[in-house]
């Protein structure tokens, strides 16, 4: 990946003829003989390379007589991600739930224009965030040691049926929160794969559970007071699926797998950032951080991809490191370069 910080006029021009939209925000791309400038990920029809200049941000562009386009609209950029950090920062100091109008009002965007600003930039609705952001806060309480009914009120719950109706809503109940899993049946399997043994594994309702050169002792440790079944022959074609997917990640997104997804409301962000970026490309953790409108929050990424129970479906390899390199990966760097080169079609 190029880094960010050393582009060069010939990077930028290359960056703006594949209309790469990791890169917008980070420069501007003026066309002198139309007297507009444009995002780098602009549709428009690509200018003659000697009527083009580039600019670091549009104010730059503007000072050298130039105007946003309306195609893409540049100087809309960071008004709106001003909005959504207005939005995430009120959300998350409220103790009751804002409306889809409220937010509209705040922001200065008509409610439906406003939440396809957030879902974009956030990967969850206004609404879903503030049911995540209620999921995290009864967790935190449950994990402090506090009972199932002061954990409900604490997050924000009017009534217990909520809290249990977006329970059965995200497949984790309260109790698999404090007792690691108890009450919960988990059926595995150890599957071989061209990547090496996979062990998959899942609940009633979905996958919870997908990693390479683990066995049952390992899935007992993730989920020690869960009963733990090898899977029947039901599991088994569920299991086959995600096998298929194995050898063929680029399908990780598209699959529609059912997955039984275990996560505070910044790690399910996390790691529904990392089913939007698309088979083939990469994204390092501050640009991952970036997507989710903080991106200064890197290493918040890193920890939260690495809590990530669910490779491939949740494709946390598809994040390297900021100069280029592959980074980290749970399952070694061998089995990430590979998965990588087939999603590329190498």
């Amino acid at each position: 990946m190029t880094d960010k910080q050393t582009l060069t006029d010939e990077d930028r021009w290359q960056i703006a003829l594949t209309k790469d939209r990791r890169f917008d925000g980070v420069f501007v791309t003026g066309v002198h003989s139309t007297g507009i400038y444009c995002r780098p990920s602009c549709p428009a029809r690509a200018p003659k390379r000697e009527n083009v200049r580039f600019y670091a941000d549009c104010a730059s562009a503007e000072a050298a007589g130039l105007r946003a386009c309306k195609r893409c609209a540049p100087d809309q950029q960071s008004r709106e991600e001003g909005a959504v950090m207005l939005a995430l920062r009120t959300l998350r100091e409220a103790e009751e739930t804002v409306s889809l109008e409220q937010l509209g009002h705040l922001t200065d965007y008509s409610p439906t224009h406003f939440q396809r600003i957030f879902t974009r930039a956030v990967g969850l609705s206004p609404a879903a965030y503030q049911r995540a952001l209620k999921r995290e806060r009864a967790e935190q309480a449950l994990g402090e040691g506090g009972s199932v009914t002061q954990a409900i009120y604490t997050g924000g719950y009017g009534a217990p049926s909520r809290f249990y109706e977006h329970r059965k809503d995200s497949g984790i109940s309260a109790s698999d929160w404090k007792d690691g899993g108890k009450g919960r049946t988990i059926h595995w399997a150890e599957i071989d794969t061209t990547l090496g043994s996979m062990l998959v594994a899942a609940t009633e309702t979905g996958v919870c559970c997908l990693s390479f050169g683990e066995g049952e002792e390992d899935l007992r440790a993730r989920f020690p007071r869960a009963e733990l079944v090898e899977a029947d022959e039901d599991f088994r074609a569920l299991f086959d699926r995600v096998a298929a997917v194995v050898e063929h990640p680029s399908m990780a997104t598209t699959s529609n797998i059912p997955l039984d997804v275990k996560g505070t409301a910044f790690q399910q962000r996390c790691w529904e950032a990392l089913r939007r970026i698309p088979a083939g490309e990469t994204r390092s953790y501050g640009e991952q951080a970036a997507m989710l409108g903080n991106p200064k929050a890197s290493r918040a990424v890193g920890s939260a991809n690495g809590a990530n129970n669910i490779a491939v479906l949740i494709p946390c390899h598809r994040v390297i490191a900021a100069d280029g390199g592959l980074g980290g990966y749970a399952y070694g760097t061998d089995i990430k370069a590979e998965l990588l080169r087939r999603e590329r079609g190498e």
